[in-house]
């Protein structure tokens, strides 16, 4: 997608989420809290819809870049938060692949349940622009991994914006709606037709667990032949104790999605 494109689909998501309940001065006190204390890549500061917001950056460790992966945390979390996000922003680059994490806008800790779904099309203008960061790179092979709510941010957003160069999505710990008509991920699964990896432990929350028979039948009916499920045993939510083993699964899925 030519770099003027994705500047229109940050626009119109910036408009679409405009009356949106992000919290703005939450956000930057999290990136302040968390700036210093990186230590594998570094910070930086990326620019949708007006705002500035934090990015964690690390290189290919290797000769050969693989290609470069959109890490998206989930509620309450940050860009370098210690289950599923750190691990796999920070190993992926020892096996060629560039990571870029990002901060995703975030509500007041008081805020309430109906909140969260506004920040969905409010993240749509930063994954553009952090897709648009690789691609002035010259990185043409990209992913977007998220993690629970992060999830669904990925998959709404390629469904809004099938054209978008995105190649594969890996969906950490993705739950679903049981309600009647389909929405959210369910919905999202019939739209982005991509190599998808839905991952997610023995352990996981129940809306993960029960719905996990529900993601496999959308994808199927969607006719996505590329979409792959699986069940980490002994895994909670976020992958304790097993973040090496989260790394491993992950990486040899790319490795294999972006061999052909």
């Amino acid at each position: 997608m030519k770099l003027c494109n994705l500047a229109l689909i940050v626009l119109l998501a910036a408009l679409a989420g405009a009356a949106g309940g992000s919290d703005l001065l939450r956000e930057e006190r999290i990136a302040k809290e968390i700036e210093e204390t990186i230590l594998s890549g570094y910070p930086l500061r990326l620019r949708a819809d007006g705002i500035e917001f934090l990015a964690i950056h690390r290189e290919s460790a290797v000769a050969q870049r693989r290609g470069g992966v959109v890490i998206l945390h989930g509620r309450n979390a940050n860009p370098d938060w210690h289950g599923v996000i750190h691990p796999l922003r920070s190993q992926l680059p020892d096996s060629g692949w560039e990571t870029l994490s990002i901060q995703l806008p975030v509500t007041s800790l008081d805020a309430p349940e109906e909140s969260y779904q506004a920040l969905i099309s409010e993240s749509f203008p930063r994954i553009a622009s952090a897709i648009n960061f690789y691609q002035q790179r010259g990185v043409e092979r990209i992913a977007l991994i998220g993690h629970s709510l992060g999830v669904r941010m990925a998959l709404e957003f390629l469904a809004a914006n099938p054209d978008v160069r995105v190649r594969a999505v890996v969906a950490v710990g993705m739950s679903a709606s049981r309600s009647t008509p389909v929405s959210g991920n369910l919905l999202a699964l019939q739209k982005v037709n991509l190599p998808i990896l839905d991952i997610y432990g023995s352990s996981d929350f129940d809306a993960v667990l029960t719905t996990a028979p529900l993601r496999l039948a959308e994808a199927h009916r969607a006719g996505n032949q590329a979409y792959r499920q699986l069940e980490v045993p002994g895994a909670d939510h976020f992958f304790s104790g097993l973040d090496d083993l989260l790394v491993q699964r992950v990486r040899a899925w790319l490795q294999r999605i972006f061999s052909h």
